[in-house]
């Protein structure tokens, strides 16, 4: 049995979102906020843990208390201190059963996921939140890396910039020894002020039920956010 949809959103926050000038970057982030008190899950990029880049606001918690989600959680990706707290980040209404945080393989550093697993120990929604580089011989390290993360799980969400196509991802990385289900091929988000590619995903479990996958037309950085609304199998949420 599923219980009704809850709502999936990806957003990503720089260049030309909250790291622009102090006063336009708070309006950003309330206009963020407003966005996403729509959504039961979020998955946030390009944000900062606090530092001068932001006028020292922790953008992840700011967005999760200006919004009204319950629960936050920032990974740091590429600490350069006072300057900028490069960072991803999830905010969910819902209680994980744990979160983790991961530094994705590659030649630069400064590549991270987020997972965080619902429902029950023995068959959990896992949640796979990630940042992939451009390099394609990095991502094939990098998505090697999340498949042995993923592959002993029969419920699966991967949401991220990964900077790739979905054809490519699904038949020519480790990701095509999976049978995830991507956004349609016209879920163009990139660049906001013109979409022509589709780099930014959420790829699902077949045992997922999609009810609603879309684009949403609010430019607040170059790329556009993407939201799905899935029907989970019941128990596996947990309000706070």
């Amino acid at each position: 049995m599923v219980g009704r949809g809850r709502r999936f959103l990806w957003i990503r926050g720089g260049p030309r979102g909250i790291d622009a000038p102090h006063r336009n970057r708070i309006q950003t982030l309330d206009r963020i906020a407003n966005l996403i008190g729509n959504y039961d899950v979020v998955a946030l990029q390009e944000c900062d843990g606090g530092s001068l880049r932001s006028g020292y606001i922790n953008q992840v918690q700011y967005l999760a208390e200006a919004s009204g989600i319950p629960y936050w959680y920032q990974q740091l990706n590429r600490n350069l201190g006072q300057i900028a707290q490069h960072s991803n980040g999830l905010l969910s209404r819902f209680r994980p059963l744990d979160v983790t945080e991961h530094k994705l393989p590659g030649l630069i550093p400064g590549r991270g996921a987020i997972i965080a697993r619902y429902g029950s120990e023995e068959d959990p929604l896992v949640l796979v939140l990630m940042h992939l580089s451009l390099s394609k011989t990095a991502q094939q390290r990098q998505l090697g890396y999340i498949r042995e993360q993923i592959a002993d799980y029969q419920h699966v969400v991967l949401m991220g910039d990964m900077n790739n196509h979905a054809e490519e991802l699904l038949t020519q990385t480790p990701l095509k020894e999976t049978d995830l289900v991507p956004l349609p091929g016209t879920a163009h988000s990139f660049p906001s002020w013109r979409p022509e590619k589709a780099l930014d995903h959420i790829l699902v479990s077949p045992s997922l039920e999609i009810r609603r996958s879309e684009v949403v037309s609010y430019p607040v950085s170059d790329h556009l956010p993407i939201a799905m609304d899935v029907a989970l199998p019941k128990g596996y949420v947990r309000p706070f």
